[in-house]
Formats: C-alpha cells, sequence, structure tokens
C-alpha cells in the first residue's frame, strides 16, 4: 500500500510538470505568433498609407551645412580622370528661408568651378528649393574675340565647334533648308561684332553627375554651355525645369529619368549623343528649335502631355522606338537628315509631321496610330520613305493626311505577307479622303507585292518537298540538306525560319538563301501553269495600266498602239507593188504620214516615260504584242505578192450616209456580205490629199472603238493576211477597251463604269 501511494504520488508529481512546460511552450507559441502578427500589420500599413519614396530603399542622406562644403570644396575626388566635388548622398537646402546659406552654396561653388574645370557629383542628393544650376557656371562672353582666356585650348575648340553650328544653321536657313533661325543669344553673340551683357552665357566646365537626384524645386540651366558630360540617370524633377538655350558638348544621358512638371529644352544644342531613354515627361516637353547633332535616343520614353519638337535639327539618328505618346505629338518643320525610328511606337492622340523634312528612312514598323498623323507638305529625299510594315492602323478610327498625288508613293512595305490587312487600311483611308490618285498608288503596290510573291512560288525551292540534291545545288551543305530532310519527315515546315532551329544551319547561310525558298505545299502542273498563267497576266496589267491605277500610262500605250496600226495600214493599202505597174503612194502622202506617226510616238513615249514604274519594260511588253503577229503577216503578204481584182482601189471602205464622231462599240472591221452594204460603204479616195488620215481612224476604231468615219474593210477581193491583221487589232481593241474603261471606274470618284476589283 505504501509503495503504491508514491507510486501514484510521482505519477501525478510528473503529470504536473508535463503539464506546466506544455502551458510555458502554448503561451510562447501565441506571445510569438502575437508579436509577428503585430509586426507584419505594421509593415502592411506603411506599404499601403506611405507614398512610395518614404518606403522604398533610399540612402542615408547628410544635411550639408557650409562647413562641410568648404571641406568637399578644398579636397575633390578624382573620378573618371577628372576632379569631381563629391556632394553625394546630402540634403541641401535652397529654400529662401535658407537664404545665407543659398547664397553662400552658389558663391562658394561658383568661384571653385569657374576657376578650374572641376566636375560635381549630386548623385542621390535631395535638393529643397529652386535650383538655379546657371548661377554655378562661368559668365563669359561668346564673342569669338571677348572669350575669357581662362578657357584651355581645348574648351576653346568647343566654343569654336558652337560658333560653327550657329553658322551652318544661319546658311541652311537663308538658303531654305531649316526653319529655325539662329536666333540664340549665343549664336548672336558669335556672329556679331560686337559684345554686349545680354550676349553673355553660363559655362559648365566639369562633369555634371545628377544620378538619381531628387529636386523638389525647379531646376533651372538656361542659357548654359556644358563643356563636358551631363548624367542625370534616375533624377527626379518635381517642379518645372528650365534647359532653354542649353548646349551639351558631351554625351548627356536623361535615362529613366522623371519630369513631373513642364520642361523646357527650346533653342538647346546637343553636339554628341542625346540619351532620353525611358525617360518620363508627366507634363508638357518643349524641344522647338533643338538641334541634335549626333543621335537622339528616346526609346521606351513616356509623354503623358504634349510635345512639341518643331523646327528641331537632327543631324544624327532619331530613336523613338518603342515610345508611348498619350497626348499631342508635333514634329512640324523638323528636318531629319538621318533615319527616324518609330518602330513600335503608340500615338493616342494627334501626330504632325507637317512641313516636315525626310532625307532616309522613317520606321513605322509595329507602331499603332490612334488617332491622326499629319504628314501634309512634308518633303521626302529620294532615299526617304515611310516604312509601314506590320503598322496597327483602323481607318474607321484613325487618319493619316498628306499631299493628295504624293503621300501614297512614300509608303514602302518589303512584303505581302502579314501587311495585306495595312495596305487595305491605308487604301480605304485615303478613298474617304477623295485621294484616290493615292488609294490607287497603295493598291499598285500590294499587286506589284502578289506579283514577286507569285515569281517566288514558281521560281524558289520548296523546301518540304525539294530532293536532298536539288538542296545541295541550292547551296546547303550535304550535312544540313540531310538535316531539313531529317526534320520534315517529323513536321513539315511552316515557314522559312524554322531551318533555324536546326543546330547545322546558322544565321549567315539562313540569310544567304532566305530570298530563294519557300514553304508550301507542293504544285503540281496544271497548278505551276495556273500560277504562270495569272503572273503573266497580273505583269501585263502591272506594265500597261499601274493595274488600272494609271489613265496616262493607259493612254500613251493606247496612243502608241493606234499609230503603229494606222502606219501598216496605209503601208499594205498604198504600198502594193513595183511591177509590173506600180501601186506605190505619193511622196506627199509618205511624208505627212511619216511626220504624224513621229508626232503621235513621240507624244505616247511621253505618256510612257512620265507615267510608268519601269518604262522600257512597259514598252517591251507593249512590242512583244503589237510587233510579232504583224510583222509576221506583213512579211508573208509581201512574199507572196497580190495577184486579185481591184488592185488599184483601196481595201477600206467608208460609210458613205453618215460622217460623224460616233461611239462604235459593236462594230467589226469588215463589212457585211450584201449588196446593200457594198453600195452604202465607198471605196476611200487614195487622190485626195488628205486620205492618209482615215487609216488612223479606221485604226481608231478598232482599238478604242471611236471613230470619225465608219471605215471597215471590203468583203471582196481582199487578201486574208490583211483581214487577219485588222482581226487582231480589233481583238486587241477589245481588250484595250475593257482596260481602259476599268482605269477611268478606279481613277475617278464617283465613276462606276465596272464593278471595283479588288
Amino acid at each position: 500500500m505504501h509503495n503504491l501511494f508514491f507510486q501514484r504520488r510521482g505519477t501525478q508529481r510528473l503529470n504536473a510538470k508535463v503539464h506546466r512546460e506544455v502551458s510555458l511552450r502554448t503561451s510562447a507559441l501565441y506571445f510569438s505568433a502575437r508579436r509577428f502578427a503585430n509586426a507584419f500589420l505594421c509593415v502592411l500599413t506603411l506599404l499601403l498609407f506611405l507614398p512610395l519614396p518614404v518606403w522604398a530603399a533610399q540612402p542615408e542622406r547628410t544635411p550639408l551645412t557650409l562647413e562641410l562644403l568648404q571641406e568637399r570644396l578644398r579636397t575633390p575626388t578624382l573620378r573618371e580622370g577628372n576632379l569631381t566635388i563629391d556632394l553625394q548622398k546630402m540634403v541641401i537646402d535652397l529654400r529662401p528661408e535658407n537664404a545665407s546659406f543659398r547664397d553662400a552654396f552658389y558663391q562658394l561653388l561658383r568661384k571653385e568651378l569657374g576657376a578650374k574645370p572641376l566636375g560635381l557629383d549630386l548623385t542621390y542628393t535631395l535638393i529643397l528649393g529652386d535650383f538655379v544650376g546657371s548661377d554655378l557656371g562661368l559668365r563669359t562672353p561668346l564673342y569669338a574675340k571677348a572669350i575669357a582666356p581662362i578657357f584651355t585650348a581645348t574648351e576653346q575648340k568647343e566654343l569654336e565647334r558652337l560658333r560653327f553650328v550657329c553658322l551652318e544653321s544661319l546658311a541652311m536657313s537663308t538658303t531654305g533648308y531649316a526653319y529655325a533661325l539662329p536666333n540664340s543669344k549665343d549664336c548672336r553673340s558669335l556672329l556679331g561684332t560686337e559684345s554686349t551683357p545680354a550676349s553673355e552665357i553660363a559655362v559648365f566646365r566639369g562633369v555634371l553627375t545628377l544620378v538619381q537626384t531628387r529636386f523638389n524645386g525647379e531646376v533651372k540651366f538656361s542659357n548654359t554651355f556644358f563643356l563636358q558630360s551631363v548624367d542625370a540617370q534616375g533624377a527626379t524633377f518635381l517642379q518645372p525645369t528650365n534647359w532653354t538655350e542649353s548646349r551639351f558638348a558631351r554625351p548627356v544621358s536623361f535615362t529613366s529619368a522623371n519630369f513631373k512638371q513642364p520642361s523646357n529644352f527650346q533653342g538647346s544644342i546637343f553636339f554628341e549623343k542625346a540619351n532620353f531613354k525611358k525617360i518620363k515627361f508627366q507634363e508638357f516637353a518643349d524641344f522647338q528649335g533643338s538641334i541634335f547633332e549626333k543621335i537622339a535616343n528616346f526609346n521606351q520614353a513616356i509623354f503623358k502631355q504634349s510635345a512639341k519638337f518643331n523646327s528641331v535639327q537632327w543631324q544624327g539618328n532619331a530613336d523613338f522606338s518603342d515610345v508611348d505618346f498619350a497626348n499631342q505629338i508635333q514634329f512640324t518643320k523638323a528636318d531629319f537628315n538621318q533615319f527616324l525610328f518609330l518602330t513600335e511606337a503608340t500615338f493616342e492622340q494627334a501626330v504632325s509631321f507637317r512641313e516636315a523634312e525626310f532625307n532616309q528612312l522613317v520606321n513605322l514598323q509595329g507602331a499603332n496610330i490612334l488617332n491622326q498623323a499629319d504628314f501634309s507638305d512634308a518633303r521626302f529625299g529620294t532615299e526617304a520613305c515611310l516604312s509601314v510594315s506590320g503598322l496597327t492602323f483602323n481607318s474607321n478610327q484613325a487618319k493619316i493626311l498628306g499631299n493628295p498625288g504624293e503621300i501614297g508613293k512614300m509608303f514602302c512595305i518589303p512584303t505581302l505577307q502579314g501587311n495585306q490587312n495595312i495596305l487595305r487600311n491605308l487604301g480605304q483611308n485615303f478613298r474617304q479622303q477623295q485621294q484616290v490618285a493615292d488609294a490607287n498608288e497603295l493598291e499598285y503596290t500590294k499587286q506589284r507585292l502578289r506579283l514577286i510573291e507569285f515569281g517566288r512560288r514558281l521560281t524558289a525551292t520548296n523546301i518540304n518537298s525539294a530532293s536532298v540534291t536539288n538542296l545541295i545545288k541550292l547551296g546547303f551543305s550535304a550535312p544540313q540538306a540531310q538535316a531539313i530532310a531529317h526534320r520534315r519527315l517529323l513536321k513539315s515546315f511552316r515557314n522559312s525560319s524554322e531551318l533555324l532551329t536546326i543546330a547545322d544551319i546558322d544565321l549567315e547561310k539562313y540569310t544567304q538563301l532566305s530570298d530563294r525558298l519557300i514553304v508550301g505545299e507542293t504544285l503540281s502542273i496544271g497548278g505551276w501553269l495556273l500560277l504562270a498563267w495569272s503572273w503573266l497576266a497580273l505583269s501585263v496589267l502591272l506594265l500597261l495600266s499601274g493595274y488600272g491605277t494609271n489613265f496616262w500610262l493607259v493612254f500613251g500605250v493606247g496612243g502608241l498602239a493606234i499609230a503603229y496600226f494606222g502606219l501598216l495600214f496605209w503601208l499594205v493599202d498604198r504600198y502594193r507593188r513595183l511591177h509590173p505597174v506600180p501601186i506605190i503612194p505619193t511622196s506627199y502622202e509618205t511624208i505627212s504620214i511619216l511626220v504624224s506617226f513621229s508626232v503621235l510616238e513621240f507624244f505616247s513615249l511621253l505618256a510612257i516615260f512620265r507615267n510608268a514604274a519601269q518604262p522600257w519594260l512597259t514598252l517591251g511588253c507593249l512590242f512583244i504584242i503589237i510587233v510579232p503577229v504583224p510583222m509576221a503577216l506583213l512579211i508573208r503578204l509581201y512574199q507572196q505578192g497580190r495577184y486579185h481584182n481591184l488592185m488599184n482601189v483601196s481595201y477600206f471602205t467608208e460609210d458613205g450616209t453618215f460622217r460623224q464622231l460616233r461611239l462604235l462599240i459593236g462594230r467589226l472591221p469588215v463589212i457585211p456580205r450584201n449588196q446593200t452594204f457594198r453600195e452604202r460603204y465607198m471605196p476611200l479616195l487614195c487622190d485626195r490629199r488628205w486620205n492618209w488620215l482615215n487609216y488612223y481612224d479606221f485604226s481608231l476604231n478598232n482599238l478604242v472603238k471611236l471613230g470619225f468615219n465608219d471605215i471597215r474593210l471590203r468583203d471582196e477581193h481582199l487578201p486574208g493576211i490583211i483581214s487577219a491583221l485588222a482581226w487582231y487589232q480589233w481583238s486587241l481593241g477589245v481588250i484595250y477597251i475593257t482596260l481602259v474603261l476599268w482605269t477611268l471606274s478606279r481613277t475617278i470618284p464617283g465613276l462606276n463604269l465596272l464593278i471595283y476589283l479588288k
């Protein structure tokens, strides 16, 4: 019993101890969880209710005092070979209530920065109040003979370079090639003969570093010449900034900077590369009259409000790729001497390029125009065009404006694949504005690209069906050809770029052979012949009429054919034989027909060469149509000779009951076999001095179905070759009048003579 009692007592004590330990551990876990929850709530509150600059990681900043400033001025640091005044991670208070420090700050810095080319580093610094950066520079007149002798020889060269730019701008403006006159103070002083107090500018001799600098007040660098680089990456400007008529002799970078109020760069000159990549302008940005001597990079920039680049001279490439223009943007009277990149840019509101000058390609590939793009009165150089491949443009919501008859020629698209929609939208855009010539020009471009595509399908090698031997002949090596054959057994190629997925084929080989490769179904013999016929018909339409878009080209082609056949008919009718009794025309008639033929041919050729894209190919195509068959018939006619009755009577007859201008759509070239018609149609009078005009009239009747007299061939004692010649021209006339009516329906607004063929 005693032992049992102690066992129970021990068990109770052990249970109590375990219970206390469990209670303590539970309490500890409870308080730990509670502390964690409180800390989490505090952090969440900070994240939700405090602005980003407060809770984001910020460097520790030291308030700048006069003592600290004087110490930094006495001990400049050496960075990248330049002595620099280190004011990094400071808080500089330049507010009016701290006027004494502000005045001393400007005085001390101006003295040191002006005496020698020291840089100024304000990285991660917070500046309270307005920052008048122009007061830190050395003020000097830029009149050539009055430049301060304190400048080094290198600095003097930079100032002389500014003088050259001003002289160049003045020369261009007087000849009409530039729109911005060099009217800034420094340009006036450099070009003048006297120095005035108003001509002085502030010269900043050292490197200016503003990386991640935060300006709470206004920033003023107006009329300042930076002789060294300016680096303002990630800087934040909370108030308006003024960089008016500033000059940047070395590269300048505002990458990822944030301008929350209006910024003014009006009349500034950037001598080296200007980098504004990923910059954000949340208010109005003004670059009017500025000059960019080298590359200007605005890649991925954001313009929340309107921006003006009027009269800006871009001597190097201007890169606005992937830029978001949320408001109106103006490039009026801008001068682009090199490439303008607007790739993937978005224009949410109107953009104006009125009176701008483009000397190289304008790349709009993948751009998005949501409102209006105005290219009115813009001038394009011989190498300039608007590359709109992949452009996103809805003609029902947006518009592209330009000079009628000119803007349509400025669009350049490399391939039809992937661009049919943009061509259709652009054509609809100009038809809505009654600019039929521009819409037709785009239609011509579309069909020309389709012709190129047909040609490639006829001649290029299909990598899905070509044998290994043909692939080797094309230019692939044996291992590459085997790899292609093995790949298409697993899965057919959908596009030629999939060749790059094969390890044995590099980019160089693909680029070399891509123009001779196609991907698609293998054409049968019938399919190939049908495609060849489509290629031939489309080629003829493009060469002879610009695919129904150029009436004057059609007019020139018709005039050439009418004069040519008129001469042939005169020849076969008037020059019959030499023996035994000559039947030949008079010298007057011969001279008259040859002179008239030459005049008609001249004006027809003039129309062709002025309107055809490839005039020699047009003439070659027309030659193949109108020369071989008639010349073969003519040679055969004179070889076999003519031995028939009525040798002294003209083969051609005219309706003696009427003499008037009439449309002869249903007329046939030979009179019917009826005595009544033989009495009605009388032979031409060969002894009349004006008789040679009748042959042109007959040719006009056959080709255009229009004539002053109803002239036809007689039905008796007529050589079959002459009849075949007339019927050949009449058949061509059916095709030609169809082409004329189709072209008129496409070139004259509102004229629906034929169904509009798309």
